[in-house]
């Protein structure tokens, strides 16, 4: 006796697989959509890697001018690396605002290092009004998702601000910390 399968057991294991012809064109177009919005997702990935290796080579004029377009699209790693240029004056006039602006876009959508260099401009009121709380907020958030080697820097901005502040501004900066979620940019 064969192992192989026969055809008539093809055609019954496959039957979770056929879609129905009126369906046809929606499947099609469902699955286009995603092969596109992966080639985009591809396309953008490149042109960060080659805006950072733009900015590592401190070519800073052609980096801003590859991240902008990403971060207007919503990615966050470009946003960030805008607010550090805006915020250095690097490739882009220094501009505390614009910097907080992109910042504060990486930094709602979860960027860590965003985070945090958000919450030194709030401490030093910077491109923002000063508020030691929303300080906190940002660099509580800005450490605890930090990289394993920045951690320890962080937590030492973070306490000295910590230790400027009462113990109501602490629990309220601790609770808009515990109520924040990321919400990711929709192009």
């Amino acid at each position: 006796m064969s192992n192989a399968p026969n055809s008539a057991g093809l055609q019954q294991s496959a039957t979770w697989f056929r879609i129905p012809a009126t369906r046809r064109p929606l499947w099609s177009a469902m699955v286009a959509l995603v092969l596109l919005t992966l080639g985009a997702d591809l396309a953008q990935a490149q042109t960060l890697r080659q805006g950072i290796a733009a900015f590592n080579r401190q070519d800073y004029v052609l980096a801003a001018r590859i991240f902008t377009p990403n971060a207007e699209r919503g990615a966050s790693s470009a946003q960030a690396y805008l607010g550090f240029m805006y915020e250095t004056g690097r490739g882009v006039p220094q501009n505390y605002t614009e910097a907080a602006i992109w910042y504060r876009r990486a930094a709602e959508q979860g960027d860590s290092l965003a985070q945090y260099q958000l919450g030194v401009l709030y401490d030093r009121g910077q491109g923002v009004p000063q508020d030691i709380v929303e300080a906190s907020k940002w660099l509580n958030l800005g450490t605890a998702g930090a990289p394993r080697y920045a951690r320890e820097a962080r937590s030492r901005i973070r306490d000295a601000v910590t230790r400027k502040m009462t113990r109501g501004e602490i629990a309220q900066a601790r609770l808009r910390a515990l109520e924040w979620t990321p919400r990711r940019e929709v192009p």
